[in-house]
């Protein structure tokens, strides 16, 4: 068995969510052992966080920050890390960079779910980052997948949605918004929607016709077959 190495994203009630996560699923598969897992909450200054997320400016100035982390969680005897955030992922060739043992991509990740699942045309719902860093338009050309995200009024939404998750503000106004930017991508013929932000996961949205998937779950899946090896 593994030890596991997480870099905190950004939202500290994301990385607590990722942990139960890989915890809970662990059990189920495996009743004999609890995952080793070394989590390191990267101190990010709070002026950074909210111009990544609502800009997309200044996220060069992370860099430090998660290559210090990355180098802590190796030093301290974790054998591969992971990152549950999809914006900092512009990031991760200089995480890989820095360390020497190996660091999972949930971009990669759920790339590899989509196709494997046959989705020819997704519905995308992330930060500006992640669209505008072109994150996930990269991998779906690479394996032949389509996308779409809000127009811009929509994405401007999304930021505040995010930020006030990041803030720990859960509300049924940002969830009902969700849903709404959700139910626009009916028109435009998409396979399914990936939450491309593991913050909004915390929203729980749903929706009767469109199938809603969680880039967090899918990394957590993926992540805990790799502790198990």
């Amino acid at each position: 068995m593994k030890t596991l190495g997480i870099i905190g994203g950004l939202g500290p009630e994301t990385t607590s969510e990722f942990y139960l996560n890989v915890i809970f699923s662990s059990y189920k598969k495996n009743k004999e052992f609890r995952p080793g897992i070394i989590i390191s909450s990267v101190p990010m200054p709070y002026k950074i966080e909210e111009e990544v997320i609502t800009k997309n400016e200044g996220s060069e100035r992370l860099i430090p920050f998660l290559v210090n982390e990355a180098k802590r969680l190796e030093v301290a005897g974790a054998d591969f890390l992971v990152m549950p955030c999809n914006s900092l992922h512009v990031f991760i060739n200089e995480i890989r960079n820095s360390v020497n043992i190996p660091v999972l991509s949930i971009i990669e990740e759920t790339t590899k779910f989509l196709k494997k699942n046959n989705f020819n045309k997704v519905g995308v719902v992330s930060t500006s980052a992640t669209i505008k860093n072109k994150l996930y338009e990269n991998a779906f050309k690479e394996n032949n997948i389509a996308y779409e995200t809000p127009d811009a009024f929509e994405q401007a939404k999304m930021g505040k949605i995010i930020l006030n998750l990041i803030n720990g503000q859960q509300n049924n106004a940002d969830r009902e918004e969700l849903i709404k930017i959700i139910s626009d991508f009916e028109k435009k013929n998409v396979d399914c929607v990936v939450l491309a932000c593991t913050d909004l996961q915390l929203l729980i949205p749903e929706h009767p016709t469109l199938k809603i998937f969680d880039t967090m779950k899918i990394f957590a899946d993926v992540t805990v077959e790799e502790i198990l090896k």
